[in-house]
């Protein structure tokens, strides 16, 4: 694993690797260092073929504390800072580091160790599955900082816990508790601190321990990819183009005669070169 300024990567034996922001002594604020770091991350973990999954937590007491707030007055203006733009327009550095996650080849898990506010509940939102601390605070307190919900929320937040939540949550700003995130469906499930590391890696290895990496890597992809779909027939061809590539391959026929032959599925194929693009057109991911 490659070396970060403010991110640690260690992988296991059994392919899971946990990312931690490392920032403790900033409770792991975002800085444009971090965007950089976290997107160079997950280049790193879908090239990888011995990585199977992403467990990301913070190290010390905070998840992530939002935005670096070292700039004072001028932490949102752009403008003033000399941020680069393209066509005009500063690009949201959250949302750079979401749309990577989204676009992730491994399963990807939050374990939200303590305080998560703004970028910091934003930035969990495109993983797969999001376990809690009984401790952590969770906070989409943009509103309350006189700006908006960043890194695509407005997309991410509603279709997970309905828009009445979200609207609730982003126009009061608040910052609300580890049990309310767990009964809006936010989070999948508590932990005492000391138990959410281990238990966010046994979710992880239980998503990929059997199942051929390809297809888990196809399979998140379709389903968050068709969260946007406008009609069921957008999935019925995806479905159709992935079950025809993948029928005929390795893939398939060891995962037939390993259940036959009752033993356990040795997966040939590579998600670092085997993953066959089924979606013929998507959102160009340089923005515009």
């Amino acid at each position: 694993m490659r070396t970060y300024e403010t991110l640690e990567l260690e992988r296991d034996d059994d392919g899971i690797v946990v990312l931690a922001l490392n920032r403790p002594d900033r409770l792991n604020a975002f800085t444009e260092q971090m965007m950089h770091d976290l997107i160079a991350a997950f280049d790193e973990t879908d090239a990888d073929d011995a990585v199977r999954a992403v467990v990301v937590t913070g190290r010390g007491r905070g998840f992530c504390a939002g935005a670096d707030l070292a700039s004072g007055d001028k932490t949102f203006d752009y403008d003033a800072r000399g941020a680069e733009t393209t066509g005009g327009v500063h690009r949201d550095g959250g949302g750079r580091v979401t749309l990577r996650i989204f676009a992730s080849l491994k399963p990807v898990i939050a374990a939200v160790n303590g305080p998560a506010v703004g970028v910091g509940a934003s930035l969990q939102l495109p993983m797969d599955a999001r376990l809690a601390s009984t401790t952590a605070k969770i906070g989409f307190v943009f509103a309350r900082r006189g700006i908006v919900p960043d890194a695509a929320a407005s997309w991410f937040l509603p279709r997970i816990v309905g828009i009445p939540t979200a609207l609730e949550w982003s126009y009061s700003g608040r910052v609300f508790s580890a049990q309310e995130a767990l009964d809006a469906g936010l989070v999948r499930s508590l932990h005492e601190p000391d138990e959410l590391l281990p238990a966010a890696k046994a979710l992880a290895l239980s998503m990929v321990a059997d199942s051929a990496p390809v297809s888990v890597a196809l399979t998140r992809q379709m389903i968050w990819r068709m969260a946007g779909a406008p009609h069921p027939m957008v999935a019925h061809q995806v479905d159709s183009r992935a079950l025809h590539s993948r029928g005929g391959s390795p893939d398939a026929k060891e995962g037939v005669m390993s259940f036959l032959e009752k033993r356990t599925p040795q997966f040939p194929a590579k998600v670092s070169s085997d993953v066959p693009a089924v979606w013929e057109t998507w959102p160009d991911p340089d923005f515009a």
